[in-house]
């Protein structure tokens, strides 16, 4: 098993920017933490002036009044830069607290607009586990990434500048010597990471990524882990896919420890050179001993920026590899959008119309429609039938506008799908999928989704129009009870008939039926289908039929072949078509049936 991480731009260059947009969109907030930590740090800067004036002042003694004086000044600057340094840090710290949230929940909410708008391609090429994993890491990054380069790079980015101006205005050499160690160290630092640690990074977050999508994938198909009793087999796969993991995280945070250690050594030279230096300008008379506390304490704040600097350079890179995939799915472009002059769209009989329509599936040399042409009258009931993979599915798909087409046009009464708005068109087209898809929240909830607002009257009304209001009563909390990721902890006949209700009380005008009730109890499947007739009523209903007994009340059934529609009419008019792709199909499902009732 292996992880592909695909060759992109140096993420610091496209994060980066990435933060630097969403830090726009507060400019108050920003310029108030910057201004407040940026000031808090300049106050510090000044304390070894006044450290250095307090030592000279001390060695004049007691007894000359200037020297006393001179102590107390010194004592009331370092006291009120103290003062000053505090109140504006106070100041950031409050300010960067909203700020961070209110980035992170933007950039997070964002996510997951995009993620929802993505086509349906992508969602069946991605894990849901790993798709919330880069979410939730990148959100988290952010907040890192905030704090090291708000309250830790730029504070010491001017101590370092500000520190080698001041000493290089009274020792140029010593001056010099602070802005060479300063970039040397700075650059190795950068490199590292950049060369370094940040390729190991990226890996290590490619398996924490998989480690995501690898438990997703067994939770949510845990039912089918139980019933073939693999959860060994699942146990090993997981340990299989953490061990890789390991091996690669351990890689990243060895090399960590290795940039550590080459930076405390250039660190170890930087302290010597500048500390000797001092020595030797007071053994050549050219600095007191006030100068060289001044030297002292101002390479102590150096050393101890400089030797976070580095720890912040990596945080920066780890913030930044961990947003990563985060930013890719932003730059990802949206598989199916809106046209720029998109308008919604006004349905009301519900005629559908393929004109000329071709049709193909990514990847796939030969078109599965090539001129497809079929109208569907405002309130017809129509059925689509036809072996698998023969266009059934893509019909309805393409109704939804799930997919662009290559050519012609798809019309709803009148009107060109492809230029109407997504939202528009799919809230006015009603279905009920083959495999029901309920969320973990009530029932209620879940009957109300296509109608946000309804009241618990029409709920309950959609619920008894789908024969589901009686079940639904017999729950321990009735329409408050929750169901289950997927609707798990109802029967199959009881998720459909939920579905059957939310579409009830969408009311839309288009229907879209994927008809499942060939593996429901002839109970269930008398409810469902005497549900679905109810349903069908002055609505422009499409059916996908699998079992064909479903369609022999319909208005007209069409016939699929190879993306063909090679039959259409009435199931009379069907059947008695000889060598009609229909009627074999029929005679095969009454054979089977047969066959089952004279076994029982």
């Amino acid at each position: 098993m292996t992880v592909q991480t695909e060759k992109r731009p140096a993420a610091i260059r496209v994060v980066i920017p990435f933060v630097f947009r969403h830090w726009l969109q507060q400019p108050g907030r920003a310029a108030v933490v910057t201004g407040g930590l940026l000031g808090a740090t300049a106050a510090d800067l000044f304390m070894p002036i006044f450290s250095g004036r307090l030592i000279d002042a001390l060695t004049l003694g007691t007894s000359d009044p200037a020297a006393r004086q001179a102590a107390f000044v010194a004592f009331g600057g370092i006291v009120a830069l103290g003062l000053i340094s505090m109140i504006l840090r106070l100041t950031g710290l409050q300010a960067i607290v909203p700020f961070t949230l209110k980035t992170m929940s933007d950039v997070s909410r964002d996510a997951f607009a995009r993620v929802q708008r993505f086509s349906t391609d992508w969602h069946a090429n991605s894990f849901a586990g790993s798709t919330v994993r880069k979410i939730t890491r990148g959100m988290w990054a952010l907040d890192l990434l905030n704090d090291t380069i708000l309250m830790a790079l730029l504070p010491s980015l001017l101590v370092l500048v500000g520190s080698m101006i001041l000493l290089g205005l009274h020792w140029p050499v010593l001056g010099a010597v602070i802005a060479v160690g300063t970039v040397i160290y700075v650059s190795m630092t950068m490199a590292f990471s950049m060369n370094y640690i940040a390729p190991a990074a990226r890996v290590s977050n490619a398996w924490d990524t998989k480690v995501g999508g690898t438990l997703a994938d067994a939770l949510t198909c845990n039912a089918v882990v139980k019933s073939f009793g693999a959860e060994a087999r699942e146990d090993a796969r997981l340990a299989g896919v953490v061990g890789r993991w390991r091996t690669r995280v351990r890689r990243t945070w060895y090399r960590y420890n290795y940039t550590s250690t080459a930076q405390l050594a250039v660190l170890l030279c930087f302290r010597a050179s500048v500390i000797g230096g001092a020595i030797l300008l007071w053994i050549g008379g050219r600095a007191t001993p006030g100068d060289v506390t001044y030297v002292l304490t101002s390479y102590y704040i150096i050393h101890a920026y400089l030797r976070d600097v580095g720890m912040h350079i990596n945080n920066l890179q780890r913030s930044v590899n961990d947003m990563e995939e985060l930013v890719a799915i932003h730059d990802e472009p949206i598989g199916i959008a809106d046209a720029p002059d998109a308008k919604p769209i006004d349905i009301q009989g519900g005629r559908i119309v393929f004109d000329n329509v071709t049709f193909h599936y990514g990847g796939h040399r030969v078109p599965l429609y090539d001129g497809l042409s079929v109208e569907i009258r405002a309130g017809e009931r129509v059925g689509l039938v036809g072996r698998s993979g023969s266009g059934k599915t893509t019909f309805v798909k393409l109704v939804q506008r799930l997919y662009d087409i290559g050519g012609g046009k798809i019309l709803i009464d009148g009107q060109d799908i492809a230029l109407a708005m997504q939202q528009s068109l799919r809230s006015q087209i009603a279905i009920v999928q083959q495999e029901p898809i309920l969320f973990h929240r009530t029932l209620a909830e879940n009957i109300a989704y296509g109608r946000p607002g309804a009241s618990m009257a029409a709920i309950e009304q959609a619920a008894r129009l789908a024969n589901a209001h009686d079940f639904i009563l017999r729950l321990p909390k009735g329409y408050g009870t929750l169901v289950g990721e997927r609707g798990v902890k109802l029967s199959g006949g009881e998720r459909q008939r939920v579905a059957l209700a939310r579409a009830f009380l969408a009311d839309a005008p288009v229907l879209i039926l994927d008809e499942a009730t060939s593996s429901l109890d002839s109970e269930s499947e008398a409810l469902i289908q005497q549900a679905m007739e109810r349903l069908m009523k002055g609505r422009t209903s499409i059916v996908i039929a699998h079992r064909l007994s479903t369609v022999r009340s319909l208005d007209r059934i069409l016939v699929f072949d190879r993306g063909e529609i090679v039959e259409q009419g009435t199931h009379a008019a069907l059947t008695a078509r000889p060598g009609g792709i229909y009627r074999g199909l029929f005679e095969l499902q009454a054979t089977e049936f047969g066959r089952i009732s004279a076994a029982e």
